[in-house]
């Protein structure tokens, strides 16, 4: 019985840290897929001289190995926020920004749309 209630106070401080761990550790990948992807968003553009027109594009151009994962969500859909391209003399647009669609808050209160 006194092993029993011993195990169950162990289980009750483990369980909520571990949760916290991992939810910690999705957020920290979320930050990391957004940079990767906002970072080959730029070297794209140097490259090319004008944005990409979806994150497909740095795939295949080699910027990323694969189309990132949203932690949050697992899966690899997110917000591609499109703007005017500053060296198209067009006045195309291309992708300008990358952000996560998931809902929610992370551990701090900063919406994961705000990445």
């Amino acid at each position: 019985m006194i092993t029993m209630f011993i195990m169950i106070i162990l289980i009750s401080v483990a369980v909520p840290t571990y949760e916290r761990s991992v939810r910690h550790a999705k957020e920290t990948v979320l930050h990391e897929n957004l940079w990767q992807m906002r970072r080959a968003i730029d070297q794209y553009t140097a490259d090319k001289g004008k944005l990409p027109s979806k994150i497909d594009d740095l795939v295949e151009g080699k910027y990323l190995h694969e189309r990132p994962q949203d932690p949050i969500l697992e899966k690899d859909e997110w917000d591609e926020k499109m703007g005017p391209d500053p060296n198209s003399p067009d006045g195309q647009e291309g992708l300008i920004d990358v952000k996560s669609t998931a809902e929610g808050e992370d551990s701090s209160g900063v919406p994961f749309k705000d990445y």
